[in-house]
């Protein structure tokens, strides 16, 4: 029997990666689409035949085309945070989005996943909400099939929301929060979001449909900061900071290599991210029953808390080793 082939779009990134991994695991040959093939290589090792690592630029159509000649299905997972130079929400999220639906329909790919996040909306005043909803409806007309994932903020090892929040309550007495603290969010573990493109690649259904992928729990931006405090084990005081103090932050910020926040950050914490309520009528909200079997969705705050257990009790250990 035939190994069906995926191309995976931005391969290398905090989702791509794992991606990857779980494409694999459900028995998938991978090409690895991405600027930095050298980067996948170090990710992944060379022992795999069934990895495949290719240096491709969305913004070349050839390229584009190429990578997935004969491919079964695509994912497409690049994303743009911070805009530099050419790379803006629109190249990135629109142009470039529109440009793997269309040659995947022109090559005649099967399955397009084009990953978008929640509250994708073309009409938002936000720009990168507004250009993610703007993605949508170009991979949409391009590719009439497509499934469209739209997780809520992702957590995992490396990622650049709970890393920071965690970092910074461990440093600071007292925390600055966003606004009052009142945006709802539903944060995503990542290796969740990426077993679920894996299994929506395996539906036998081909109609277009729309996953939204949120945690088990809908926490405001201050209840979370509370868990995650908590199940870290240290006491902080949470202060108000105003978003348009924020906002100057941020403009600052950005004058930096590695900005700690970006005005594109604080409109986003503006906005509740949390799945759609009634949506079961239009897509398929986040159900692993839907995509082939039963999954415990990671809840962020348990999570920390398991972290920050075998930290404890590997402390206990050295101390207990020591003492002997």
């Amino acid at each position: 029997m035939s190994i069906h082939v995926v191309t995976v779009f931005g391969g290398t990134g905090f989702l791509g990666r794992r991606v990857v991994r779980h494409l694999r695991k459900h028995e998938f040959s991978v090409r690895i689409a991405s600027r930095h093939p050298d980067r996948s290589r170090e990710l992944f090792g060379f022992d795999d035949p069934c990895l495949q690592s290719v240096e491709v630029d969305t913004r070349d159509e050839r390229m584009v085309a190429d990578v997935l000649a004969g491919a079964y299905a695509a994912v497409n997972a690049v994303s743009l945070y911070v805009e530099r130079g050419q790379e803006t929400f629109h190249s990135v999220h629109v142009e470039a989005a529109e440009r793997v639906a269309v040659q995947a329909h022109r090559v005649g790919v099967d399955r397009l996943a084009h990953v978008s996040g929640l509250g994708a909306d073309a009409a938002s005043p936000s720009l990168y909400i507004r250009k993610r909803g703007e993605g949508e409806l170009a991979v949409k007309a391009a590719f009439t099939d497509a499934i469209l994932i739209r997780p809520a903020v992702m957590f995992g090892p490396d990622d650049a929301f709970l890393t920071t929040m965690l970092a910074l309550l461990r440093r600071l007495p007292i925390y600055p929060m966003f606004g009052h603290g009142r945006t709802r969010l539903q944060p995503a573990y990542v290796e969740d979001v990426a077993e679920a493109i894996a299994r929506a690649l395996q539906r036998t259904q081909a109609h277009a449909v729309t996953f939204e992928c949120g945690g088990p729990r809908v926490y405001s931006y201050e209840e979370l900061l509370r868990a995650l405090a908590r199940e870290a084990d240290v006491k902080r005081i949470l202060i108000p900071l105003p978003f348009a103090a924020w906002r100057a932050l941020a403009w600052t910020a950005e004058l930096l290599p590695n900005p700690p926040v970006t005005r594109n950050q604080v409109e986003l914490m503006q906005v509740d991210n949390v799945c759609s309520p009634g949506v079961a009528r239009i897509c398929r909200t986040w159900n692993f029953a839907a995509l082939g079997g039963k999954y415990a969705r990671a809840d962020v705050a348990e999570s920390i808390g398991r972290h920050a257990g075998r930290k404890r009790r590997s402390r206990e250990l050295e101390t207990t080793a020591a003492a002997a």
